[in-house]
């Protein structure tokens, strides 16, 4: 169809849900699965049996040592939901590699949304391109892989609001999240907003960069066409080339995590230890 990528031309379903499931393990390396087990609740105190209490709870190790019948309380556990902002804009579905930056970005994405739910944080998904992409924070395994097998066909037009998207986003939350971006960051309204939303909420930048965005500060004089826009123009080499050193330093002032995946390069054994190294996913859960 005009004006849309899909990018099972490159990987059929059941190998992306392959690789999906490889980088939710990787991210789980090491650490359980879930703190929390059966029914999600936590075990606090046994208490003396009242009427109408369900006999399914009662702990037959004091019932037995104390004579009396005694019953298990519970505490429901304190999740953080995770909102993974995915970038669907034009620059993320451009690139000079066999995988663009938007097709690892939907299988990072996956695997991060599989790795939640294995440790039962809820999962939210928000495009920051002009489609109208917005999933709730679900529990639902189903629920996740309809959305990440949904937007691996996308429209390769829109433009990038992630800015907009981010400081949306921030006004709505009415408690602390953990908050995952996968863009290319080109938007320039986006670091400022990750600055207010970090001050309020655990944020997590994945930046996928194309080599051509490293190779292009000595390229002299271009004739560029904006890939959002369809604008042309011409410009120096330099300046197309996004400025790496300055959101780097933004970013580690905000105290916001930031790792950049290479399009051309191995990525997912540095990636694992960077949300280790960190306890990324450790934080949903208080």
């Amino acid at each position: 169809m005009e004006g849309y990528l899909d990018t099972t031309e490159l990987m059929d379903s059941r190998r992306f849900h392959i690789a999906v499931r490889r980088l939710a393990d990787g991210f789980l390396y090491g650490v359980d699965r879930s703190p929390y087990l059966g029914s999600g609740l936590e075990y606090m105190q046994s208490r003396p049996y009242q009427y109408g209490d369900s006999v399914r709870l009662i702990d037959w190790r004091v019932t037995a040592r104390t004579g009396r019948i005694h019953v298990k309380e519970y505490e429901a556990p304190k999740r953080m939901p995770c909102y993974l902002l995915l970038d669907t804009s034009a620059s993320m579905a451009l690139g000079s590699t066999k995988l663009t930056k938007y097709s690892l970005a939907i299988q990072v994405g996956g695997g991060l949304a599989l790795a939640c739910l294995d440790r039962a944080m809820p999962v939210g998904v928000l495009g920051v391109g002009e489609g109208d992409v917005r999933i709730e924070p679900s529990l639902a395994r189903d629920r996740v892989l309809e959305w990440v097998h949904r937007l691996r066909k996308f429209r390769y037009d829109e433009r990038t609001w992630l800015g907009r998207r981010i400081s949306e986003l921030g006004r709505r939350l009415s408690s602390r999240a953990l908050v995952i971006v996968l863009s290319d960051l080109h938007d320039e309204t986006a670091l400022p907003a990750l600055r207010l939303l970090g001050q309020e909420h655990d944020v997590v930048t994945i930046q996928f960069r194309d080599p051509a965005e490293r190779g292009l500060a000595g390229a002299g004089v271009l004739l560029a066409r904006e890939a959002e826009t369809g604008r042309t123009f011409v410009t120096r080499g330099a300046r197309v080339r996004l400025d790496q050193e300055s959101i780097d330093r933004d970013l580690k002032r905000a105290r916001i995590d930031h790792f950049v995946v290479d399009t051309d390069q191995p990525f997912a054994h540095r990636l694992r230890n960077f949300f280790r190294a960190r306890d990324v996913l450790g934080r949903g859960v208080r």
